[in-house]
């Protein structure tokens, strides 16, 4: 499994975005990466500077979003719905976003989901539980 640094992650959303706007070839994870970050103009500025990307602090009681973690959760669950794992997720996503009219607000929908899912399982020291999570985006469906 790939497990990047934090500085590792926030290096490869400054490169990609660095190189869309330099128009140099993007790695196919790249090219959803930007995809997601244009979806974002709030986030622009920060990864113009990788020395600003890298020196920002994100904490929770901060009240601010952290791009690279909300960035990084976009391309997990735009890969889970690309090969349906865990089973369900491709489906739940898609019907989320056929209602809502966007894919993008299904991912935050679906993003509050994955964050519970992680965090209960860190929580109890536990597996993620795929289905509590598919679960849980087909409630958004109620």
């Amino acid at each position: 499994m790939f497990n990047p640094s934090r500085e590792e992650v926030r290096r490869f959303f400054t490169g990609a975005w660095d190189k869309e706007r330099s128009a140099a070839l993007l790695s196919p994870l790249e090219t959803i990466a930007v995809e997601w970050i244009v979806e974002h103009p709030e986030f622009h500025s920060l990864l113009e500077s990788e020395d600003a990307a890298l020196a920002a602090q994100y904490r929770p009681d901060d009240g601010r979003t952290n791009p690279f973690l909300h960035l990084s959760m976009h391309l997990t669950i735009t890969e889970q719905v690309a090969i349906d794992q865990p089973p369900g997720i491709r489906a739940a996503t898609l019907e989320l976003a056929r209602r809502l009219g966007s894919l993008h607000e299904a991912q935050h929908a679906v993003m509050e989901c994955l964050g519970e899912m992680l965090w209960s399982a860190q929580r109890a020291g536990l597996p993620p539980d795929g289905e509590a999570y598919v679960e849980c985006v087909r409630r958004q469906l109620a």
